[in-house]
């Protein structure tokens, strides 16, 4: 028995048309749309701060408008995404009205909800979690009062148990990126959860999937040799047995080979002999990878073991605030001017009593993007100046701001982009990686109709 999963969707903002040509040229049985990232979940913060009933990836709610005929003519497919970010059940309002005005509205949508840990901090402080920094190892102390988000990675047993329940569409908010392919293989093929080999298969089969066409081609070295305009998504075939094959609609663009495999496999695994997820630690040094045809690739050899016993967490805190603007700046002078420009603008600040907490500033084109590998300065008529600003005060950053527009007339000759206007003053968010135990974190499942949803109170 093999089961094909699909994934069309590496982040929030890749290709929006991507899930209906993979479903209109492949038939598959799970298609899996993957859309956080640490970042995502700060963006997400931010929206849900201003709305209580923002905080989800919109774009899913699109493509859901856009293969709706498709779930209607393929009556086995069912969808697992992680679109529901900060603010799942709002997201599964707003696709259960879209399916109830294209008349689905009986079609079951499951809701996995649990990881979000910002209602709960107090409660992990008396029961003595720290919240250690993954790398540091300090606790989070008087930060706790800028937290804005905190979301634990949930493995995929509630997603499972979604499946089970008669989910045809599941959204998750914060789980495992891997997750989103092993809780349909469980669900499919009854594996149990101490099952370490098969978990590891299909956590390798969702790790080499999850960044969608980046395994097919997509950011690959061997770029040049893949027509890229069509570029087909990737496919996953499962065995019961935990064989694997990594595929693609046949006559899309791309390619799938041995090269563009193994480099999405080996792509932000740490430890290779310990590759952290919820489910199971898996070990990549086991893995064989093999051409078996064209766009038909074998991943054998797939090994595990015990899951680890707490729960990665990404948790964001409010820290000040940050703008960064940018001049184009041309001439045979151009380096020697934009540094010039750069100490202009720090200088002026000076003079207004300014002092900020950290500025960079990157000459971009002049070698600042490779360090080590600068082209001479004298082969060079353009660089395009970046200067980025922090500070804790609002209204340093916004002094910094303003100090762009004036250069074009009183700041040497030989600038141009002002056309962006005045930078804008963002919130800085910063990323403080933890753990939580998992006996701490309680993942719940909910699975109505898409009529139920789409007519849920929103605080609800």
């Amino acid at each position: 028995m093999t089961l094909r999963i699909a994934n069309a969707a590496g982040f929030w903002g890749d290709w929006p048309s991507a899930p209906r040509r993979l479903l209109e040229t492949a038939e598959v049985d799970f298609l899996t749309l993957e859309y956080l990232a640490e970042l995502t979940l700060s963006i997400m913060a931010s929206q849900r701060k201003k709305s209580p009933t923002a905080g989800y990836a919109t774009d899913f709610v699109t493509v859901t408008e856009d293969i709706v005929s498709l779930l209607q003519t393929q009556p086995q497919l069912k969808i697992v995404t992680n679109a529901g970010g900060l603010n799942p059940i709002s997201c599964a309002r707003a696709v259960g009205k879209v399916l109830v005005k294209c008349g689905l509205e009986n079609l079951p949508i499951g809701v996995v909800f649990g990881d979000d840990l910002l209602p709960q901090m107090d409660t992990l402080t008396k029961e003595g979690c720290e919240l250690l920094h993954f790398d540091r190892g300090e606790p989070l102390g008087t930060l706790r009062e800028k937290v804005i988000s905190a979301n634990a990675y949930l493995g995929a047993e509630p997603i499972s148990r979604s499946l089970e329940k008669g989910a045809r569409i599941v959204i998750t908010g914060r789980v495992a990126d891997a997750s989103l392919t092993v809780g349909p293989a469980v669900h499919q093929f009854g594996w149990t959860w101490d099952d370490w080999n098969s978990l590891a298969a299909a956590s390798v089969a969702g790790h080499i999937i999850e960044c969608g066409a980046q395994a097919t081609g997509g950011y690959s070295t061997d770029w040049k040799s893949c027509q890229l305009a069509n570029i087909g998504y990737p496919i996953a075939e499962i065995g019961s047995d935990g064989q694997l094959i990594i595929t693609k609609p046949d006559g899309s663009g791309g390619q799938v080979t041995r090269h563009t495999v193994t480099e999405q496999l080996v792509y932000e695994i740490g430890d290779p002999a310990a590759y952290l997820t919820p489910d199971v630690i898996v070990d990549f040094t086991t893995v064989e990878v093999a051409a078996l045809a064209e766009n038909r690739v074998a991943v054998r050899g797939s090994t595990g073991r015990e899951a680890p016993e707490s729960y990665k967490v990404s948790l964001a805190y409010a820290d000040g605030f940050t703008a960064s603007g940018q001049l184009l700046v041309f001439g045979n002078d151009c380096v020697v001017k934009a540094k010039v420009v750069a100490s202009l603008i720090e200088e002026r600040l000076h003079q207004d009593g300014i002092e900020l907490a950290r500025m960079h500033t990157e000459l971009l084109g002049a070698g600042d993007g490779l360090p080590g590998m600068q082209p001479p300065p004298d082969d060079l008529r353009e660089v395009m100046l970046r200067i980025a600003a922090y500070d804790p005060r609002r209204e340093a950053v916004a002094a910094f701001a303003r100090q762009f527009a004036p250069l074009i007339t009183n700041g040497p000759a030989g600038l141009a982009g002002y056309a962006q206007g005045r930078p804008s003053v963002r919130p800085l968010y910063s990323y403080w990686p933890t753990t939580v135990p998992k006996e701490l974190v309680f993942p719940e499942v909910r699975v109505l109709d898409a009529n139920h949803w789409a007519n849920t109170p929103e605080n609800n």
